[in-house]
């Protein structure tokens, strides 16, 4: 059996499917490495599925070094608005955003566009907070994408076949639900990277 290299995040995918289309703004935020970046790809993937074009699509992750220029807001902002069509919805995806400086004008100047859907995530905790927030009142919607819960890291061993019993479940469980260390047999190497997620955030 071919072993899934991602686990499917039902809920935060029904948040996004939830609002496509709508003229709000979609934040996903949460802790470093819980699985934003692939729950962009997921819902790509689904948007394809539904009849979307590729060339409808738009997506930047801010901290591919490839994408250095774009973080200066007007570079960003022209590169954007050139891909639009006017008669089709483009689906926006900025990721890891705070790395953009006033990043939050670029996203409220989409966001008066009848044809852009756009998508945001951000790591840092502070990145919609105080006057950031404030300058988006009312035009987004968002959600806090955790680790994998319980119910997510069984349903991944299920149908890769390796789902034992509950009791041997939780206590893998335990020793983390972030989604790398489920590639990851080794103990050691488990702690080492669970360890630099701890020392950096």
């Amino acid at each position: 059996m071919v072993e899934k290299r991602y686990v499917a995040r039902t809920e935060y995918l029904d948040f996004l499917k939830r609002h496509q289309g709508k003229q709000i703004i979609k934040v996903v935020s949460g802790v470093r490495r819980s699985g934003k970046t692939i729950l962009f790809s997921q819902f790509q993937e689904y948007l394809r599925s539904s009849g979307v074009a590729p060339e409808q699509i738009i997506t930047i992750n801010f901290e591919d070094m490839a994408n250095e220029s774009l973080r200066d807001p007007y570079a960003l902002y022209k590169y954007l608005t050139n891909r639009l069509d006017d008669g089709k919805m483009t689906y926006i995806f900025l990721d890891e955003i705070q790395h953009v400086t006033d990043f939050e004008k670029v996203v409220d100047s989409l966001f008066i566009k009848d044809n852009v859907d756009l998508y945001i995530t951000g790591s840092n905790a502070y990145f919609l907070s105080g006057e950031i927030a404030t300058l988006l009142t009312g035009r987004y919607v968002q959600i806090n994408m955790l680790p994998l819960s319980f119910k997510e890291f069984v349903e991944w061993h299920k149908q890769n076949d390796l789902f034992t019993n509950d009791t041997d479940m939780f206590n893998e469980y335990l020793k983390s639900s972030f989604p790398y260390t489920l590639f990851v047999q080794d103990e050691q190497e488990r702690m080492e990277y669970l360890q630099g997620i701890y020392s950096t955030i």
